[in-house]
């Protein structure tokens, strides 16, 4: 997601004005930079759920195995995704989904778009509130010499007062301008800190004490039941979600023969799943039933390792937030400034600067209240996930349906690839009905 604020901010704006895209007019990415972009896209703040998912799911067995079918999927998504943009001539998720779905299914895009990088705004603030809450622990252990249990309430010690002091003083400053020119760059900060979670979890996972580290089996009996597989499933999700900055990827590619971005999607979807992978057994074998829904916050305050990626986290939310908000502020603007363009012939600058100020700080605000009322990341995730579903099983699926109408291609392909795009459809719906009743039921404390 980091990656697709970085290639989308200059597109996102121009997508309707946009001409097709001219596959011979300035290649710029190669193979490997194809593949590390991927890689980018998809790491990220999802990485700190995964050893909860692993627990959620009933071992390692349960869940990797839900990983490998989930990534056929994954990759099907990815590749219907490359062959859209190809006959559409487009070069961003929504603008290839109006052209080949028409505008109807095009606008519903939009809003998904929308809410899934609200949610996602959502989510880097819990992760922020999540770890000033360790820090703020931290801090007074080291001035006091007291254990963190024993620090007393105050409002300035309070792990909410601080995110709303970020918010204010930084995330605000930095979200208001049209035009995130240096941030932008500074999404590498998501893939290292993705990097060196996954190499520090390792580390401690086999520096720990083996009376700490071996409470449960590398492999469970069973899961409890169908509906903890389904539950991680919101999770892979958000952790492979890469769908929306794909097509800006493959348009921007030299090579972009269909064969080879098969190659670069299944390429990129291996490692994310190594990664991940990695995570989520060292993660949930180091703490067990005792895993927290952020990693981080399993291990205490005084770890160094930790204490690094927290930051980095941090670091890396706080430079990302502005470019999210603006990708979604504006698909909320620009409709907002066509309809002043058409009623008054023209927009004013003080308008433009209005509507974008009041946008930005409803934005703020309300995912900042939301934030300080989730009490962990899987419940926001759980959101996420669902609404995932539409980017990676939902859209493709009707892309390929509708393709498959007007393309040139034989009889026994076409009913092939229809009856793949119905499944995977149809594969999306479920997932985004079960995921979001089971969020909506959790975070209203049914379950």
């Amino acid at each position: 997601m980091e990656e697709l604020a970085r290639e989308s901010i200059s597109l996102l704006a121009s997508a309707s004005a946009k001409p097709p895209l001219d596959v011979t007019a300035g290649p710029r990415l190669g193979s490997m930079g194809a593949i590390f972009i991927m890689l980018k896209s998809a790491l990220g703040a999802g990485l700190l759920n995964f050893p909860w998912a692993f627990e959620r799911a009933g071992g390692v067995r349960s869940a990797v195995t839900v990983e490998l079918v989930s990534l056929v999927f994954l990759i099907s998504g990815l590749i219907i995704l490359g062959y859209s943009s190809s006959i559409s001539g487009q070069c961003t998720y929504q603008a290839v989904v109006k052209e080949v779905c028409g505008p109807a299914i095009g606008q519903l895009c939009e809003v998904c778009f929308v809410f899934n990088l609200f949610m996602i705004s959502v989510a880097f603030l819990v992760i922020v509130d999540d770890q000033l809450e360790k820090l703020c622990g931290s801090l007074y252990e080291l001035v006091t010499g007291l254990p963190e249990s024993e620090m007393p309430y105050h409002f300035y010690t309070d792990q909410r007062f601080g995110l709303v002091l970020l918010c204010v003083l930084l995330i605000l400053p930095l979200s208001i301008p049209k035009e995130i020119s240096i941030l932008k760059y500074i999404s590498v900060l998501g893939t290292l800190a993705a990097t060196y979670l996954t190499i520090a979890i390792i580390i401690k996972y086999h520096t720990t004490p083996s009376v700490l580290v071996h409470i449960t089996p590398l492999y469970t009996s069973g899961i409890s039941s169908w509906a903890s597989t389904f539950s991680v499933i919101p999770t892979i999700c958000f952790g492979f979600q890469c769908h929306e900055a794909s097509i800006a990827i493959y348009s921007s590619m030299e090579n972009q023969r269909l064969s080879h971005w098969v190659f670069i999607s299944v390429v990129s979807m291996i490692f994310c799943l190594i990664i991940y992978s990695l995570t989520g057994v060292y993660g949930y074998l180091t703490f067990g039933k005792d895993v927290k829904a952020d990693i981080l916050m399993s291990y205490t305050g005084d770890d160094i390792l930790m204490l690094i990626a927290r930051l980095l986290f941090g670091v890396s939310i706080i430079t990302i937030y502005p470019i999210i908000l603006l990708l979604g502020r504006s698909v909320i603007q620009d409709p907002l400034l066509s309809w002043w363009r058409r009623r008054d012939g023209m927009v004013t600058t003080e308008f433009e600067s209005r509507s974008r100020y009041v946008l930005t700080v409803l934005w703020i605000m309300v995912t900042l209240l939301i934030a300080t009322c989730v009490p962990d990341i899987s419940k926001v995730i759980s959101v996420i996930g669902g609404i995932s579903a539409f980017f990676i099983f939902i859209f493709p699926g009707l892309c390929l349906v509708f393709a498959m109408q007007s393309e040139p291609v034989s009889c026994k392909t076409r009913v092939v690839l229809t009856v793949w795009g119905i499944v995977t459809l149809i594969c999306g719906a479920f997932i985004f009905g079960q995921s979001t009743t089971i969020a909506v039921m959790q975070i209203v404390g049914k379950i």
